[in-house]
């Protein structure tokens, strides 16, 4: 009887907690900079006064968000060893 089929596989490396966490904070960024665009678009593409001022306050918060998840992105970049970054 011939030896079983080996396969070679490729370990992922495990990431850190802190790397799981900045590159969710990264995904987050990417995601909401594509939703600013959007509703850049929608608002210069708009006549209706309602809508405006839903776009107005959409941006507002998503600008927020934006502002959050940067400031959490730059915390822990200060906390990693300079090896890492």
């Amino acid at each position: 009887m011939g030896e079983p089929d080996r396969r070679f596989s490729f370990w992922k490396k495990q990431m850190a907690p802190c790397d799981t966490e900045r590159q969710t904070l990264l995904d987050g960024l990417a995601r909401t900079r594509t939703l600013i665009s959007q509703a850049y678009s929608g608002f210069n593409t708009t006549q209706d006064p309602d809508l405006i001022e839903s776009y107005v306050f959409e941006i507002n918060a998503l600008q927020s968000r934006y502002c959050y998840l940067l400031r959490r992105v730059k915390e822990l970049d200060a906390c990693l060893p300079t090896a890492q970054v």
